[in-house]
């Protein structure tokens, strides 16, 4: 592998981790975060496991890229997803029921979560098997450890505890609020608040909280409008132009000065 082909390797795993974190950055998969990180054991549970259908979807379908007919991209692209989350689900049942329970229906809603099918539409199906799969990782890292900030803050001020072991001396008393919705979302807009700054002073893009302008996606959205807008017109223009050998109809214009019987 030449320096270049390291070069890019290395950029598509690391702007996972901060400059396009799936979590504070692109604010995707904000369900499954909210819920599930009252603990750092079911936000850890929850960020490998879709760390790992992240990386095994994004090799899948970019080995497939040149197979699978774009009309039916994206329910393809839904059941490679959904083959490895059953076979993830599988083995966490069998070999850690306690994450199992703990993560409940939100494991197997791996299949619909938008950073998944997000990465599989806006990489995976358009760029080779070894740049998507260090995309994949760095998403699954910067999204598990998104998942692992908020578990720790939360449970240690809402239960006073880290890993279920105490931590908090005795003498304070827990804020419960942060294990309910509302701390929850207190805290992913204080770690959105952080990460955007910490972006800025790297010389990253400002997030703009008027449009998609400061999205690190605006480009991948601009190039689908683009395709979609010349999708748009090659359908109209097959609906006016007439078919190959068909007899044009003879019109006033056409007519005008030419010989008549």
């Amino acid at each position: 592998m030449n320096e270049k082909k390291k070069q890019r390797i290395g950029r598509e795993f690391t702007k996972g981790l901060l400059r396009e974190n799936p979590v504070f950055r692109l604010v995707l998969g904000t369900c499954p975060t909210l819920a599930v990180t009252t603990s750092v054991e079911s936000a850890l549970g929850m960020g490998l496991s879709a760390m790992l259908v992240l990386v095994c979807s994004n090799v899948a379908i970019s080995a497939l890229r040149k197979v699978i007919p774009n009309k039916i991209r994206i329910p393809a692209y839904i059941t490679v997803i959904a083959a490895f989350v059953t076979i993830v689900q599988m083995l966490v049942k069998a070999f850690l029921p306690q994450i199992d329970e703990q993560l409940g229906i939100y494991l197997p809603l791996i299949v619909v979560n938008c950073i998944i099918l997000g990465r599989a539409e806006a990489f995976a199906g358009k760029n080779p098997v070894l740049a998507s799969a260090a995309d994949g990782l760095g998403m699954g890292v910067g999204f598990t450890a998104a998942l692992l900030c908020m578990g720790i803050i939360r449970e240690l001020l809402g239960s006073g505890t880290l890993l279920g072991y105490p931590v908090l001396p005795g003498s304070m008393e827990p804020m419960i609020i942060f294990i309910l919705p509302p701390g929850g979302f207190f805290v992913f807009g204080m770690l959105i608040a952080v990460t955007n700054r910490l972006v800025e002073r790297r010389g990253g893009q400002p997030a703009e909280h008027t449009g998609c302008a400061g999205c690190p996606m605006a480009s991948q959205c601009r190039l689908q409008e683009q395709r979609a807008l010349e999708a748009e017109k090659e359908k109209t223009v097959s609906k006016i132009k007439p078919p190959a050998g068909a007899v044009e109809e003879p019109t006033a214009e056409n007519m005008e000065g030419g010989d008549h019987v």
